[in-house]
């Protein structure tokens, strides 16, 4: 029987904090306790009205904002067509379009083929499947400080224990990670990692893929060196392994450009995608050479929600919203006057570290201003800072110690330094 909440119950926050608390399992770690209401571009208001500035975009899935119109109308049109068919059953042309859109776009060398599916951890396994089944061969190579998912296979990949793998074993067999080429790992290292694991491991010819993040996520937003990547597709194309692109946080104008492996000029033989793409809606997606792609036996690949007709129409809105507002243009201004904010406060305050990233891809450390250690408190005591003042930020790195900024590309100038000041009172006063 369906009871009425009382009005002073249904706008608290507290009360809703303790009902979310009685049924739903702490593993699902949240990090505000208050509860959104409604949100428009770079901005949302909580159920007892109070607004915040969103430096977070649902984990970089909003590059392109909350509630974009053109995508809320692109989603209100399928709406009244029909919401569900599974492409596998019924087919619908938009998915057909929107892979062609996307094939066109990615930078991989030579015809492509696009696969449509729902998170980004489905679409890295999926890559894994096809890497392998094309090969014939199994084994995976990943790297320290990665993040590629939470599903079984995904989190083997995944190269940080806490919190995402212990206790979850045994893990897949036959996954290995060496250290990543980027602040503080040299490439000599990194190469003479990857020999020993070739001589004491597995022989390279057993090797099906290399999977790496040209701009690691939830590791820190370590930028891989370029020379590094062109060692890998070099050692890959030596070796007859598949250099798996995972762009699923880089991807769609985050970087300052449309994919993070156009900085680099190196083309993967196939790419994962995933957040921004779907404006707010789950859709992912694995595109790479079409040979590849053509391997697995029919039926071998998809899922039943697996390009959702509602997801694949916001998708295409997604594309026109990047041309006609040239976001990779925008990422680059923004990333460029948030650096320049943050290596400002790190010139006078010992306590900031490396400023670090790809256009609005950025972050930066919290140290010990004595000893340089990660200072996972500081990052705390930063965010917790600015979330009193309404700004929403989120942290990140093998130590927790890494502020990131994720706003959306769309966010209104004067919003943008609305936040911006709100940041620069908050490191003030968190590390004072």
């Amino acid at each position: 029987m369906h009871t009425i909440e009382p009005l002073e119950t249904l706008h608290s926050n507290v009360a809703w904090q303790q009902r979310r608390l009685a049924a739903t399992p702490r593993g699902v770690a949240v990090l505000g306790d208050f509860f959104i209401e409604r949100a428009k571009n770079a901005e949302f208001w909580d159920i007892e009205g109070r607004r915040f500035i969103d430096f977070a975009g649902g984990i970089a899935v909003l590059n392109t904002g909350h509630i974009h119109p053109r995508v809320q109308a692109a989603i209100g049109a399928q709406l009244e067509r029909f919401t569900h068919s599974c492409y596998q059953v019924v087919p619908y042309t938009e998915y057909v379009t929107l892979a062609e859109r996307i094939n066109a776009l990615v930078p991989i060398d030579g015809p492509v083929k696009t696969a449509f599916f729902s998170t980004g951890a489905e679409a890295v396994e999926n890559a894994v499947k096809i890497a392998r089944y094309s090969s014939g061969r199994s084994g995976v190579i990943a790297f320290g400080g990665a993040f590629h998912g939470r599903s079984l296979l995904a989190l083997t990949l995944t190269g940080k224990v806490y919190p995402y793998k212990a206790g979850f074993g045994p893990l897949p067999p036959e996954i290995y990670h060496l250290p990543y080429p980027a602040e503080g790992v040299s490439l000599p290292a990194v190469q003479q990692a990857m020999e020993h694991l070739f001589q004491c491991d597995i022989e390279a010819a057993r090797v099906a893929a290399i999977v790496f993040e040209p701009v690691q996520g939830e590791g820190g937003f370590h930028v891989m060196q370029p020379p590094a990547v062109q060692w890998l597709r070099d050692l890959c194309d030596r070796h007859g392994i598949l250099l798996i692109a995972d762009e699923v946080q880089t991807g769609f104008a985050r970087t300052g450009k449309m994919f993070a492996m156009e900085h680099y000029g190196v083309s993967p033989d196939l790419m994962t995608l995933a957040k921004s793409m779907g404006g707010g809606t789950p859709l992912s997606a694995v595109c790479g050479r079409a040979a590849l792609m053509d391997a697995p036996a029919p039926g071998g690949l998809g899922g039943t929600y697996a390009g959702h007709p509602l997801a694949i129409a916001a998708a295409h809105a997604v594309l026109d919203v990047m041309e006609q507002e040239q976001l990779p243009a925008r990422a680059h201004a923004l990333g460029a006057r948030l650096r320049m904010q943050l290596n400002a406060h790190a010139s006078r305050q010992p306590r900031i570290g490396a400023v670090r990233g790809l256009g609005a891809m950025l972050a930066c450390e919290l140290v010990d201003p004595v000893c340089g250690a990660p200072d996972a408190g500081a990052a705390k005591r930063v965010q917790a800072a600015a979330l009193e003042r309404g700004l929403l930020l989120l942290t990140c790195g093998v130590h927790g110690n890494v502020l990131r900024f994720l706003f959306p590309l769309t966010i209104e100038d004067s919003v943008f330094a609305e936040g911006q000041a709100v940041l620069d009172a908050a490191l003030a006063t968190a590390l004072a």
